[in-house]
């Protein structure tokens, strides 16, 4: 028998790519789906059968099926600007939530999110996969050993398609999606920033471009993080070509890597690239890592403190954007 149930709210696209991750793991049932679109719900229960399953209860309402699903987790895949709700309701029917990303697109919800989760006792995550990749992980530790000296700038982009691909989705309209580009495919880049300098941020300045639609789509900006790292990040959302870069700058060397999905790292003590790096552990999943926090084998690799920096990052950035000012956030102005 498995030893946790769960739920996946919002069975789009990346909710049934979750499907299958949890339909890897011997140690989770997949109980119920819950989304408002039909089509949604029997692309869902046609993926289940693709992997072998057996179709999961289906709910349209989310409070439904907390009251009959006996869920113990669920993941959230839903429109970003609902996540502080569904957060939220989630944790008060007494459910572990690991939340797409973004956590929220409000900073003041992530505090109120983040107290909540203190207080629930539950697991909570955010689905941010460079988190839970060797590469990533092994920057971060190279970062706090000081092994290559301080970090002195970080900087990176990620290109993607990403204007003409979402146009008439949800994606592009900002009441559902908190912003463009910046707030979607970039916020991947953006948390490998904020998940391997472990600083919240002192400063923002950003030029953005919606390129004729209702939201961001490429955006340059600068940032400066309270431990004196200082960093620029390109986010280009009209360039077919994708991609993704970071580069961490050391006083003694540096190290480049995949930004974007983690997929190879590079590093250099002084003008020597070193041969020999060890790379922890294997490549995981936000949703394995959330399984295996549950079960008490793992700790959110991205977790509730890490969405709250996330989130103070990009009301600044997209502040910045407006006012065309250099931006704060509030708990640093």
């Amino acid at each position: 028998m498995s030893e946790i149930k769960l739920g996946i709210l919002g069975t789009g696209g990346m909710g049934r790519h979750h499907i299958g991750q949890i339909m890897k793991s011997p140690d989770a049932d997949l109980a119920a789906l819950c989304d408002l679109s039909d089509t949604n719900l029997k692309a869902a229960l046609e993926a289940v059968a693709e992997h072998g399953g057996e179709a999961p209860a289906t709910y349209r309402d989310a409070a439904e099926m907390y009251a009959d699903a006996g869920l113990d987790g669920v993941v959230i895949v839903t429109p970003h600007t609902l996540h502080f709700e569904h957060g939220k309701q989630a944790l008060e029917a007494g459910c572990h939530v690991m939340m797409e990303k973004p956590m929220v697109t409000d900073s003041r919800d992530a505090h109120v999110l983040a107290d909540l989760i203190d207080g629930s006792g539950k697991v909570f995550s955010v689905g941010y996969n460079t988190a839970c990749t060797p590469a990533v992980s092994l920057a971060r530790d190279m970062i706090r050993s000081k092994e290559l000296g301080g970090l002195q700038l970080v900087n990176g982009y990620i290109l993607q398609g990403w204007r003409n691909a979402t146009i008439g989705q949800w994606r592009q309209k900002p009441e559902l999606s908190g912003g463009g580009m910046a707030y979607d495919s970039g916020a991947h880049l953006l948390n490998t920033f904020c998940w391997t300098i472990e600083s919240p941020v002192s400063e923002v300045f950003c030029y953005a471009d919606n390129c004729g639609t209702p939201v961001d789509i490429n955006t340059m900006i600068t940032i400066r993080f309270v431990n004196g790292v200082y960093a620029t990040v390109m986010i280009g959302g009209n360039c077919p070509s994708e991609s993704s870069a970071v580069t961490y700058v050391f006083d003694h060397g540096r190290i480049e890597l995949d930004g974007w999905g983690g997929g190879y790292i590079r590093a250099w003590r002084g003008n020597q690239e070193i041969e020999d790096l060890t790379i922890p552990g294997g490549d995981s999943s936000p949703v394995l890592n959330f399984i295996d926090a549950i079960l008490g084998r793992a700790e959110p690799a991205a977790n509730a403190r890490h969405g709250v920096i996330q989130s103070e990052l990009m009301d600044a950035i997209y502040e910045s954007a407006r006012t065309g000012q250099t931006a704060r956030p509030a708990s640093r102005g």
